[in-house]
């Protein structure tokens, strides 16, 4: 749980895009809320023993199982990304590294602490790494397991995990790691990564869905190195945890959903928790200097023509110990007004237009991607055909370079596409782990 003074916290603002104007009859509401913080800079929290940032424990997991020496290449890639990742850790955070496979074990420090990263606690940690070799199965819910009762040991603000992993986890059945998420969730935010082509995207994906943390492919081991040094400088970077979005809508009215819609697309709506009368919390994870998009999606009741009201009312809490909730200052209103005017009950807000457009894109590539696997080739040819228009009419241009990878694209406009042949695995499964990535609107 966060524990830190108010003066050390970024400042949070709330802006709110929308068109609050319904038709007669109308009772759905949809708005953007853009959340950012900033000036949180250097400090944060409760001050680290270096007098710099904010109090952070990591657990660092990595994959030994047997097929990490396949090629042999990717155990020394994965020590090496360790290693940098250790050389990242601001003094005074305190860390651990775990070896995974269908055990966890402490590969450093060792019984049950957690080590205090200096100077010489850095050099220790990487002639452990030197010891790690491959053997054994994959078994992720112990990892996450091991994880959480180290991180829990620290009385930190920050808690996060980086977890890789080479294969499928092959060794617990999927419910010990659904378990394993559950109990996790909340407690540790964590990134994950798939190296090579042997992983599960799915598996990976739901990894970092449930911790909201980022997941991603490393396809060539190589890459390892600099991907591990940018996940730990940015966690190094975050300054306050457990923000959550609250949600207070007025009698009568419910929410239809709330996800995250950038940087990455991400479902919250099944993760509320209440928080009083008629107002609900969404967990948004670990903040730094940063901004993220969020589309609330609220059903109110029908009024006459020329009412108005507030459909909903988003501000930013953080939990704290006794179980009361501390107010972050900034809000934002989600308003309902009902006209007569066609052409302003009719304009759809462009921010909201966009993102919904950004979710489309993430669920047809997904499901392109699915029909794909599953032989169905027309289905696939129009799902992804869609995404390719979707992308192209949205500026997504990171997105429609890797499905021109998969497809063969005729005219984007209007997503006239062939599936390609042949498709190399990596291809596809940075398709599928990055399909959730947006773009912003421009401004």
């Amino acid at each position: 749980m966060a524990n830190f003074s108010k003066a050390h916290v970024p400042q949070f603002s709330v802006d709110v895009y929308q068109n609050e104007y319904l038709p007669e009859g109308g009772r759905e509401v949809s708005a953007i809320v853009t959340v950012t913080a900033t000036g949180g800079g250097t400090t944060g929290g409760a001050v680290a023993a270096s007098g710099h940032g904010p109090s952070a424990a990591v657990a660092l997991m990595v994959d030994c199982s047997g097929s990490m020496d396949y090629p042999p290449a990717k155990m020394r890639n994965a020590r090496d990304a360790t290693a940098a990742a250790v050389d990242a850790l601001r003094d005074g955070v305190h860390f651990a590294v775990i070896g995974g496979t269908h055990v966890a074990k402490e590969v450093y420090p060792g019984g049950g602490r957690l080590a205090i990263a200096d100077a010489t606690t850095r050099e220790q940690a990487k002639f452990a790494l030197r010891k790690l070799a491959a053997g054994g199965g994959t078994a992720i819910g112990t990892w996450l397991r091991l994880a959480d009762r180290l991180l829990s040991s620290a009385d930190v603000s920050i808690r996060h995990g980086i977890l890789l992993t080479d294969g499928r986890n092959e060794h617990e059945a999927p419910e010990d790691l659904r378990a394993a998420l559950e109990s996790c969730a909340g407690r540790f935010t964590c990134d994950a990564r798939g190296v090579g082509t042997d992983w599960d995207v799915k598996e990976v994906t739901a990894i970092a869905s449930a911790l909201l943390g980022t997941a991603d492919i490393v396809a060539d081991p190589g890459g390892l190195a600099a991907d591990f040094t940018g996940m730990m400088e940015k966690t190094m970077g975050k300054e306050v945890a457990d923000v959550a979005l609250r949600v207070w809508t007025p009698v009568g009215t419910s929410i239809k959903f709330v996800k995250q819609v950038a940087p990455a697309v991400a479902e919250l709506t099944d993760r509320r928790t209440e928080a009083g009368p008629r107002a609900g919390d969404y967990p948004t994870g670990s903040w730094g200097d940063e901004s993220r998009d969020y589309h609330v999606c609220v059903e109110v009741p029908p009024a006459q023509l020329g009412q108005e009201m507030l459909a909903a009312r988003v501000s930013l809490v953080v939990p704290q110990p006794d179980g009361s909730a501390r107010n972050l200052g900034a809000q934002g209103l989600v308003r309902a007004v009902w006209t007569d005017d066609m052409a302003a009950s009719t304009s759809i807000n462009p921010q909201v237009a966009h993102y919904t457009g950004q979710a489309e894109l993430a669920q047809a590539i997904q499901q392109g991607l699915d029909l794909r696997k599953a032989g169905d080739f027309d289905g696939a040819t129009a799902k992804l055909g869609r995404a390719v228009q979707l992308a192209s009419a949205s500026g997504n241009a990171d997105t429609a370079k890797l499905l021109s990878k998969v497809v063969d694209v005729v005219d984007a406009a209007t997503g006239t596409v062939r599936l390609k042949a042949k498709v190399a695995e990596a291809d596809e499964m940075t398709l599928e782990t990055r399909s959730t990535k947006t773009v912003r609107v421009k401004k």
